[in-house]
């Protein structure tokens, strides 16, 4: 595919890379967890929620701060320094001898792993403003390749042992990071650039200048409400495949590939063309209404091969991320997209930190009840209450371009 500019296949990449190093550990956790911490399953995916948990505070943190730092400083080197410090923490947690040393395992992947921000910053830079949704699209597209060869890879590696699989996402993080350090090209201009300021290296002061606008902050509510559903994934996946499939890791492995190459092929293929023919707003609307109608879906699935049907369907949530941010990154000029990507991490983050606690929970009451699915049925309930927010906040004037969107 075309590129407006050759830093963006580096930071596709770059996403690419950090993802596998993500989705990389996840088939192992729940037996690390259980070997380091002596407890059963049921007590190891809370253990796993408050480390989804630790991870979001130190990326709540990070995140407006390295935006803030790479419109000060430029794209390139906060790229590099997140690249290098994620490679030196995974290699610390493979011989983390404690739950704890994984708790700050976690915590320090969480400084490094504000990455989206100054990725989707390069985008930003290089793309014009009403292309922008499906530029973000293949942020989303690395996102999902990453799902398809970091689980997938860490299912067959957990057969050498749990601490495999964070050698090779050490491993890899690394390397992306020396190919960055000689190939990677600075994308922000210098007269873009301003000084870096405390007061706007938050999540308030990120999103400020959003304000005049009084669809800004519904559409941040919107993404705030979307990601605590989506969290469900990440959270519960591989303990609710266990105890609901009784699945092995590599068959947790080759289920989040799958997952990952429907979201590939959704963010890819069809995002740009969706959102390019009926706009952002339509295109938000059919994302949650997808992914409300999967999420209930997985709740009262009965049988494992359902799971691969559910997401077919539910994959079309893909367009919810880049119409949100394409809408959100015309608010601002272009000497404040990293501190606006950085704020939206942050509000990823908020997320982060409440969901896993929300969704581990609702697992482990649920299972105690006998009903497994109870955490994908509270994901689908805060999206039909997100898809209320649009439709009602959200219209289209009969005279205007596909794209634009009116306050209600």
């Amino acid at each position: 595919m075309p590129f407006a500019n050759r830093a963006v296949p580096f930071v596709l990449a770059a996403v690419l890379i950090d993802t596998i190093g993500f989705g990389i550990v996840m088939p192992v956790l729940p037996a690390l967890i259980t070997r380091l911490g002596q407890v059963g399953i049921d007590d190891a995916a809370r253990i796993a929620g408050y480390m989804l948990v630790a991870f979001a505070l130190a990326q709540f943190v990070a995140g407006p701060v390295l935006g803030n730092l790479s419109d000060r400083f430029g794209r390139r080197p906060v790229l590099i320094a997140s690249m290098l410090a994620f490679g030196i923490d995974y290699a610390l947690m493979a011989i983390a001898p404690t739950l704890a040393w994984l708790f700050l395992g976690r915590m320090v992947a969480g400084f490094a792993g504000a990455v989206y921000g100054p990725a989707n910053s390069v985008i930003a830079d290089v793309t014009p403003p009403e292309k922008r949704s499906a530029a973000f699209g293949y942020v989303s597209a690395a996102f999902g390749i990453g799902f398809i060869i970091g689980p997938a890879l860490g299912g067959l590696i957990a057969g050498f042992g749990p601490r495999a699989p964070f050698i090779a996402a050490a491993v890899l993080a690394l390397g992306n990071a020396a190919i960055m350090i000689v190939a990677l090209p600075e994308s922000l201009a210098q007269e873009h650039r301003r000084p870096f300021r405390w007061r706007d290296a938050h999540i308030i002061g990120a999103f400020r200048p959003l304000f005049e606008s009084r669809i800004a902050a519904p559409l941040l509510l919107v993404a705030l409400i979307w990601q605590l559903a989506h969290q469900v994934y990440p959270a519960t996946w591989a303990f609710w495949a266990t105890i609901r499939f009784n699945w092995s890791p590599g068959a947790i492995g080759l289920s989040l590939a799958y997952v990952g190459l429907i979201m590939a092929l959704v963010q890819g293929l069809l995002v740009g063309l969706v959102i390019g023919r009926i706009g952002d707003r339509r295109a938000l609307l059919i994302g949650l209404g997808t992914g409300a109608a999967g999420f209930l879906a997985f709740a009262f699935v009965t049988a494992g091969w359902q799971t691969y049907a559910i997401m077919i369907f539910a994959a079309l949530s893909g367009l919810v991320g880049p119409a949100l941010n394409g809408l959100l990154s015309r608010m601002v000029g272009p000497e404040r997209q990293g501190v606006l990507q950085g704020g939206l991490g942050s509000l990823g983050s908020v997320a982060a930190i409440i969901s896993p606690l929300m969704m581990t929970q609702a697992l482990a009451a649920g299972v105690e009840h006998g009903f497994p699915g109870a955490a994908f049925l509270l994901a689908g309930l805060l999206v039909v209450a997100a898809l209320g927010i649009v439709a009602a906040k959200l219209r289209v004037p009969a005279h205007a371009a596909s794209d634009t969107v009116a306050e209600a």
